[in-house]
């Protein structure tokens, strides 16, 4: 018998103020429950990022494990797009 399968999400760092977390935004669409229009919903989760290698607005994949303290539940599993710097780029500077 296999363990569970544990889950991942997709979303956007908010915020890598605090040391080796960062937290990322996910959002989801759903239906409303009476009137059947689709909502947009949003949560935060606390991640581990061990490296400190995230800054606000890259695109992350987390995914679940153990707790690790209070409110940290996740881990940072890959950096699918970093967040463009305004003023670095060269197409910024034409």
């Amino acid at each position: 018998m296999e363990g569970k399968q544990r889950k991942i999400r997709k979303g956007i760092v908010v915020s890598n103020k605090m040391e080796k977390t960062i937290v990322v935004k996910v959002e989801r669409m759903a239906k409303h429950a009476l009137y059947g229009k689709p909502v947009l919903s949003s949560k935060k989760f606390l991640v581990q990022d061990s490296e400190n290698a995230c800054r606000k607005g890259d695109v992350v994949l987390i995914g679940e494990t153990r707790p690790l303290s209070r409110h940290k539940r996740w881990e940072l599993l890959e950096i699918v797009e970093k967040a463009k710097i305004l003023g670095t780029d060269e197409e910024a500077t034409k």
